[in-house]
């Protein structure tokens, strides 16, 4: 049905990746949509820095969703986005690291759809190519993988299952993310399915951001050494590369390689 005139008008949700935390790696067209904003609707690891960006009359709404833990629930803050975006406001939806990856963004999309409103999407860095970057590593190298997996340790069922034989070949290289809590699960999965115990695990928290810390664990002391670590903030495994200073100490077994700042 057309739109009264008089009607206020309505402008398209800007879906803005906000990158893995520096705010130095937003993109310049994430920026200006923050700081034309009237409304940000954030997730819970929007770094504070970035969250200090946005325009002097914007308001914030925390959006924050925590993986086994207390969250606003997805119903939720499809409302919230529709609500804000038909009263009119300028709507950003500010999602850590890029948007189509595990953001749920598919889910918010649809919200608006079945409300008549429009979007538009401003891709951000994921948090994989910034743990990698911390690393001194490529998730790509020639003679050693042609592919590289993102994926998730958790979904909505609770732990993710995934192709493990395929990820337990020699080489294989993933970014996994949410895996902090499922590593013990990550582990026997790939064990059983003939993974080698010696593969390098990085870990890294909080990538890109000052408190960034990189932890050096293989898949056989992979609990372990992230239960010594005690890391809270957001943290990435990278199955299959050690940070590029470890793997070329002599004589080193991985296993015995000490935590990393």
């Amino acid at each position: 049905m057309p739109r009264d005139l008089h009607q206020t008008p309505l402008f398209p949700v800007a879906f803005v990746g906000a990158g893995p935390g520096d705010p130095d790696l937003l993109t310049l067209k994430a920026l200006r949509a923050l700081q034309t904003a009237d409304v940000v609707i954030h997730d819970r690891l929007i770094s504070a820095e970035i969250l200090a960006l946005v325009g002097l009359q914007t308001r914030l709404r925390n959006a924050g969703k925590e993986g086994f833990g207390p969250s606003v629930t997805q119903s939720q803050i499809n409302a919230m986005i529709v609500e804000e975006a038909l009263s009119g406001a300028r709507v950003v939806r500010l999602k850590s690291g890029d948007p189509a990856v595990f953001g749920r963004l598919d889910e918010e999309l649809d919200a608006l759809s079945q409300a008549g409103l429009d979007h538009t999407i401003v891709p951000g860095l994921t948090s994989a190519s910034a743990a990698v970057a911390a690393l001194g590593q490529s998730l790509t190298k020639r003679g050693r993988n042609t592919a590289v997996r993102l994926i998730t340790g958790h979904d909505m069922q609770g732990y993710a299952d995934h192709d493990w034989r395929a990820l337990a070949r020699d080489g294989e290289v993933a970014a996994i993310y949410m895996g902090k809590k499922a590593a013990r699960f990550i582990q026997g999965r790939l064990l059983m399915h003939g993974a080698n115990p010696g593969t390098p695990i990085s870990i890294v928290e909080n990538a890109s951001r000052p408190d960034q810390r990189i932890c050096v664990a293989t898949l056989a002391t992979l609990p372990a050494v992230l239960a010594n670590a005690n890391m809270t903030g957001p943290t990435l495994l990278i199955y299959g590369l050690a940070p590029r200073a470890a793997a070329h100490v002599a004589d080193v077994a991985l296993p015995d390689l000490q935590e990393m700042i």
